[in-house]
């Protein structure tokens, strides 16, 4: 036997004798496909494992599935170092709270201040360079998280092409759910949801301006925030829309989200939106809102009108959320029906949303250009990414076309024009008296109930927040259904789909306790299973046998 053969069985033998005896020190460990802050928080303080230990599970964990899903772009090249520094913290007796040490993936337009890239999936932006962090990736490194890389997404957040699908990036490939083979991961924050449900992070933030945060969430089995526009700074996040846009928390439970909005909720300097946070210099206490009797008293409505009528493919959704209302009861809600949107037809036929999108998007886009320090597609402008996209055959033009961009230039006005002002009042006025505030206003309600297919739209135009929670998932018995591209199983045996409680702008406490409270009286995360996970748990890396 060779001297090398001998040393690897030696240190293998080492590795195996650690490892039992840690087994036979401390007892089970979290499994990382469902371990949450608290689970690793506790493990870390009481020196069971280490944050080193985390970043090469959760590293590991995703080479193993990672090419076969594609939801993670990026590892961070600094991410052991420092998880070695936050240990070390924790060593000499300072913890920052409870995020110290725990790896959280973020999307691929959120940027950061390091080696990584932030491209939006795009060739175009590959090797720009920002001045900072975005400020909720600043939050995130404040609280003691490690970056540990970057989730694909649909591209440019679902904002370029009229003929794309869910989880596709020119620069990351094509995101899949793990939950059927071929699964359509929903978009446009698909690697973070895929990655969130399959614990290749503790969590992962997204990016919503209309339903991709909620969306991938409900696909993936898991909990989504879509917090109110200006709760969470967008500093440094490449834009669809400043009327809409919003950075929230993708996790496997509604404690484990309250913990990532505590730490990047708050005002910030480079987004005036925040300075309307209305709560007097501090934040609630998202994380204690988390209460078993949340919903004890509440009036929680039903818009019928909105959720909208009975299909082959929402058959199963539908039994599942009426069964969910009766949990809602008896939980001690009032459940009120038929508190419908008195807008709701007029919000249909509605091109407002548009009109306000792709005027945003020509300004936006511009000034988060504008930033760069380091530019070298020369990209500074909406006309510069659309030449670059069609002409880089990376970028699948025109397979997959630029038509949202089009129709953004065709409209020769931006943000700052009486036309684009005229489309806003019309969201304001669809979302919010005609919407989801006036059915909370006419009926006293304290947040509306509805399945999460559904969710995003009407509360998107107005900034306002929604909660999404596991609900369920399709039987064994469904047809599969493919996306309009025929490329992705849409619908299937075992994707899950959640439910989603929605109210007015600012009222995320309440939100996350009626989620919790339907939560933890269903439990239905563990009861739906992905048929695709990998297997490296953290007593595979203790003692650095990786």
């Amino acid at each position: 036997m060779s001297a090398y053969l001998f040393k690897a069985l030696v240190t293998s033998v080492l590795c195996v004798s650690s490892t039992i005896a840690y087994a036979s020190r401390y007892g089970e460990l979290p499994n990382l496909l469902d371990a949450t802050v608290d689970e690793l928080a506790l493990g870390l303080n009481n020196g069971y494992f280490s944050s080193v230990d985390l970043v090469n599970a959760y590293t590991k964990r995703i080479i193993e599935v990672n090419a076969t899903l594609h939801m993670v772009t990026e590892l961070n090249p600094d991410a052991l170092q420092i998880a070695t520094e936050l240990d070390e913290e924790r060593a000499a007796g300072k913890c920052r709270g409870p995020l110290h040490g725990l790896p959280i993936l973020i999307k691929n337009n959120i940027a950061t201040y390091d080696e990584m890239n932030n491209t939006a999936g795009s060739y175009a932006l590959l090797g720009a360079k920002v001045p900072r962090d975005a400020t909720v990736a600043a939050k995130l490194r404040k609280a003691g998280a490690v970056i540990l890389g970057k989730s694909n997404l649909s591209q440019w957040a679902n904002f370029r092409h009229s003929n794309s699908s869910n989880g596709w990036s020119a620069h990351g490939g094509q995101t899949y759910g793990a939950y059927y083979p071929g699964q359509d991961p929903s978009g446009s924050s698909s690697g973070s949801g895929v990655s969130s449900s399959l614990g290749l992070a503790v969590a992962s933030l997204g990016t919503e301006t209309d339903g991709s945060i909620i969306s991938p969430s409900q696909m993936n089995n898991l909990v989504g925030i879509k917090t109110t526009v200006g709760l969470t700074s967008r500093a440094l996040v490449i834009p669809i829309s400043e009327h809409q846009d919003t950075v929230g928390p993708m996790a496997r439970t509604v404690k484990d989200a309250a913990y990532v909005l505590q730490a990047i909720a708050g005002p910030d300097q480079y987004d005036n939106y925040t300075s309307a946070i209305p709560f007097n210099g501090s934040l609630p206490d998202y994380v204690a809102a988390c209460k078993l009797d949340s919903l004890k008293g509440k009036r929680i409505g039903v818009p019928r009108n909105y959720i909208g009528a009975r299909s082959p493919t929402r058959a199963p959704i539908l039994d599942a959320f009426e069964a969910a209302l009766s949990v809602l009861r008896e939980a001690g809600a009032t459940i009120v029906e038929n508190t419908n949107y008195t807008a709701y037809e007029q919000y249909q036929n509605s091109e407002a949303e548009g009109t306000v999108l792709s005027a945003d998007f020509v300004a936006n886009l511009q000034s988060y250009l504008s930033q760069l320090t380091v530019n070298p597609n020369s990209i500074h402008k909406l006309l510069d990414a659309r030449s670059f996209t069609q002409s880089y055959p990376p970028e699948q033009y025109p397979v997959r076309n630029t038509a949202i961009w089009d129709e953004a230039l065709s409209l020769n006005f931006t943000n700052t024009s009486p036309e684009f002002w005229a489309a806003y009042q019309e969201d304001l006025y669809l979302g919010g008296p005609g919407g989801i505030l006036g059915a909370l206003a006419n009926y006293s309600l304290d947040a509306v109930v509805t399945p999460s297919y559904v969710s995003p739209g009407i509360s998107a135009i107005i900034g306002a927040p929604v909660v999404t929670v596991p609900l369920g998932s399709y039987p064994a018995n469904t047809t599969v259904r493919t996306n309009s591209r025929g490329d992705l199983n849409a619908t299937a045996p075992g994707i899950p789909f959640g439910i989603s409680f929605s109210g007015a702008l600012w009222s995320e406490e309440a939100l996350i306790g009626f989620a919790y409270a339907f939560e933890q009286r269903t439990n239905v995360r563990k009861k739906v299973k992905p048929y695709l996970a990998p297997n490296t748990e953290l007593l595979d890396v203790l003692g650095g046998c990786v």
